[in-house]
């Protein structure tokens, strides 16, 4: 007899998220999805996961700011109620430039993040590692900077993923930018980037996601060019979730009445209406709109209340977890996340990765 998969997690005394789960990963030889329900033959037995021994794949990630891909590919963290397994990654060396974003991720990550220019410090990269990922920085690319593309510093920096690629040759590499790297503006930029990734001989695709279909509760369109070495399954995209986008009044409806707290990073800034950029209010009954890394104060306004959104909203609307602490002033925290890569993203990127790699 046909019932629910929560029906049947009752039944054995298990959360119906362990089950969704385990029906996705295909544990079950009977369940199937219904629209946006699963059901499952009542009469199936339950499954017993014979434990992973293998040893966790290795990565090195360069251009880490405070952590959010690294965290979303290491898994092993809640968010909104659900809780986002270990994905068997590990990451052996990080690099980052910012001495805030350093401390940061040492507090939640741990000390294998090396502070420094990458210009400096990537001979001293580990000489193996099974994946390279890195979000090199976009500000030349972006809508919102000078829009000088490649021939920019900073965005010009996407060289060293290919170099440390290069060097190291990984049995895969992720490197992440914002979305406006697609636009015929940047063109010129796309191609030579696309040119360089695919002279190192690995398959090479480059595709544009919206966090907001992986239970992100905010609109953040990026990019992730993905090589995988040629000798192994092809990476194919993580599939969106197919159910209705988390709206800021989900993610933030808890925190309306808590006080200022700057331990917690609730903390948020006082600056006036301008003409600048940044400046919306949200809508309750949609994500929030894109955080951004150089708001400069501007950060948008909330939804019900009369301010601007606190850092811990902020972080929230990235889909960082409430442990995930911001040792930092207002601005470098800031600046933090709205560099970040939204670790649930960072996460569904991680499990689509590994099914290519392992």
């Amino acid at each position: 007899m046909l019932v629910s998969l929560s029906e049947y997690a009752k039944s054995f005394g298990k959360s119906g998220d362990t089950m969704r789960r385990m029906a996705e990963n295909g544990y079950f030889k009977t369940a199937q999805k219904i629209g946006r329900n699963w059901t499952i033959d009542s009469a199936e037995p339950y499954p017993v996961r014979a434990r992973n021994t293998q040893k966790p794949l290795s990565v090195i990630s360069l251009f880490s700011g405070c952590g959010g891909m690294d965290l979303g590919f290491s898994g092993n963290f809640d968010f909104l109620g659900h809780h986002y397994d270990k994905t068997g990654f590990k990451i052996i060396w990080a690099n980052e430039i910012s001495g805030a974003a350093c401390k940061t991720y040492r507090k939640n990550l741990g000390n294998h993040i090396v502070e420094g220019d990458i210009a400096e410090k990537i001979d001293s990269m580990p000489e193996k590692a099974d994946i390279i990922i890195g979000g090199f920085p976009c500000q030349d690319i972006s809508i919102n900077g000078k829009m000088l593309g490649i021939h920019g510093k900073r965005s010009s920096l996407y060289t060293y993923i290919v170099e440390a690629v290069r060097r190291i040759q990984p049995k895969a590499f992720v490197a992440e930018n914002v979305g406006s790297l697609l636009l015929k503006t940047n063109s010129e930029s796309y191609e030579k980037i696309m040119s360089d990734f695919n002279a190192l001989g690995y398959n090479v695709r480059c595709d544009l996601y919206h966090a907001e279909d992986y239970g992100v509760p905010q609109t953040r369109e990026r990019v992730f060019i993905v090589g995988t070495r040629k000798d192994l399954p092809a990476f194919v995209p993580p599939a969106p979730l197919g159910t209705k986008p988390v709206t800021v009044k989900e993610a933030l409806q808890d925190l309306e009445s808590a006080e200022e707290n700057k331990e917690f990073s609730h903390i948020w800034s006082r600056a006036n209406v301008s003409g600048e950029q940044g400046n919306r209010k949200m809508v309750a009954d949609r994500p929030g709109y894109t955080i951004r890394a150089e708001c400069h104060g501007n950060i948008q306004f909330h939804y019900s209340l009369p301010r601007r959104i606190s850092m811990r909203e902020a972080a929230r609307i990235q889909s960082f977890p409430d442990t995930f602490i911001f040792p930092c002033g207002l601005r470098d925290t800031e600046r933090q996340i709205g560099n970040a890569v939204p670790p649930v993203l960072g996460w569904h990127m991680a499990n689509a990765l590994k099914k290519a790699v392992r």
